[in-house]
């Protein structure tokens, strides 16, 4: 007979193993039923909520590391995981204990089954449910998939970001950019502000009219909220930040490689203000460069030589890490070690990455779900002209990888899945290393 400690234990195996359906039921109406059972604690705590395509993770985490650095309570909320799902759901910058997400999930889990919820939603209750039972009072929120219908949409935000749009999860948001850009807008709420990255006009337009049709002030980079000054090395990228509401302008840094970054952080930066909160100038300082966020441009020294992990999930990442590529230096030569998923347009990512690799190793990450293996055969034969090797086994190919980088760079990308398997082998210590430092292992 199990005990009330082992029968949490069940229940979060369960929640967690929770299938997505063939195809998502969009609504909101499971992630609400499901906070009406538990006494709605989303409406325990204020939120910013953070949606886009591309470095909306990024823009969280620092977001939330402004708050924390200015005397708040707070908890985040990100997805995918990369080793544990317990690093989806962080109170005061920590991974939620297994204690209380056993908790959480024990009264989740009957609530899920009865309303038929996907893991993402019950993942997201839970979460909403441990910040209230720990006192969050702000809490900052990643989009899972689009916006309009996510889960995470059921919250009343104090400000939402929208970093950018671009083509990514057609199947659900649409095989237009227009399509998807009316799905990321649909975080949008009343009165509320919102903060949205550089986009072409026509997108632009669609954000621009969804916030002046819900009276939402509209706050954009590159228009009202600006980044100068951007340098960026291997340790992290610094930037001047000047805003509307400021007479000054700030220079800030942040241990995330890559001149995207600097907006990323102009975006955290506009939108805690642009919610309210006054910023402490040196606090915030100090917030920005203690941010950690594995797996994004993270630089690893090992006494076999240099590792970067960037999970460059799908084109646009690949652009990203394309252009982050070409303003850091590493050890060459720089060998590839990818893992891409069979349902992302791989073939629109490699050839930005592979043009800065001398070879490359094509794999399979194991931690990937079975039904989304991409073929990395194949892949092969779609790029003729590189020097390219096919080992599906995850742990032979790593090595295979180091091997013929030499003392140079193995660069580990494609996916979260593939990221997260480097990780998990490398060492469990890399999973907290600093993203940009030269972390030894």
């Amino acid at each position: 007979m199990l005990n009330s400690q082992d029968e949490e234990r069940d229940a979060l195996a369960i929640l967690l193993s929770r299938s997505p359906p063939t195809k998502i039921v969009w609504g909101l109406g499971r992630i609400r039923s499901m906070l009406d059972s538990v006494g709605e604690p989303q409406r325990s705590f204020e939120s910013i909520l953070i949606g886009g395509t591309n470095g909306k993770g990024s823009v969280a985490v620092m977001a939330e590391s402004l708050l924390r650095g200015n005397g708040f309570r707070t908890g985040l909320y990100t997805s995918p995981h990369l080793i544990e799902p317990a690093e989806r759901i962080r109170i005061e910058g920590q991974p939620i204990g297994q204690a209380l997400l056993q908790q959480c999930a024990s009264d989740i889990l009957p609530l899920a089954e009865r309303h038929g919820a996907t893991f993402f939603e019950s993942v997201t209750a839970v979460a909403f449910l441990a910040f209230a039972r720990t006192g969050v009072d702000q809490a900052v929120i990643e989009v899972g998939l689009g916006g309009r219908l996510d889960a995470t949409n059921i919250l009343e935000s104090a400000a939402c970001v929208i970093t950018n749009v671009d083509m990514d999860h057609a199947d659900y948001l649409g095989d237009s950019l227009e399509q998807i850009a009316r799905e990321k807008a649909g975080i949008v709420k009343a009165g509320t502000p919102v903060v949205t990255g550089s986009l072409p006009e026509p997108l632009h337009a669609i954000l621009a009219d969804q916030a002046a049709r819900l009276a939402a002030p509209f706050f954009v980079l590159g228009r009202d909220v600006w980044v100068e000054d951007v340098e960026t090395d291997r340790h992290g990228t610094g930037f001047t930040y000047r805003a509307p509401w400021r007479l000054d302008r700030e220079r800030f840094r942040v241990p995330l490689p890559g001149l995207h970054q600097a907006g990323n952080a102009a975006l955290a930066l506009a939108a805690v203000e642009a919610a309210g909160h006054d910023l402490d100038l040196e606090r915030s300082r100090v917030a920005l460069a203690g941010v950690r966020w594995p797996g994004r441009f993270q630089v690893l020294t090992r006494n076999e030589g240099t590792v970067v992990l960037d999970v460059a999930h799908n084109p646009a990442g690949a652009r990203a890490l394309d252009a982050a590529l070409d303003q850091i230096s590493l050890p060459g030569p720089i060998v590839g070690l990818i893992g891409i998923l069979g349902d992302k347009p791989w073939r629109d990512m490699l050839e930005p990455v592979l043009r800065h690799t001398s070879a490359a190793v094509f794999t399979i990450p194991p931690s990937a779900p079975a039904s989304r293996h991409w073929n990395p055969e194949e892949a092969c034969r779609a790029v003729p002209g590189h020097r390219i090797e096919v080992v599906p086994d995850f742990e032979r190919a790593l090595s295979r990888a180091r091997e013929l980088a030499g003392d140079g760079t193995v660069l580990v990308t494609g996916s979260s899945h593939t990221v997260g398997d480097a990780l998990r082998n490398l060492s469990d210590q890399t999973v907290t290393a600093g993203i940009g430092d030269d972390s030894s292992l």
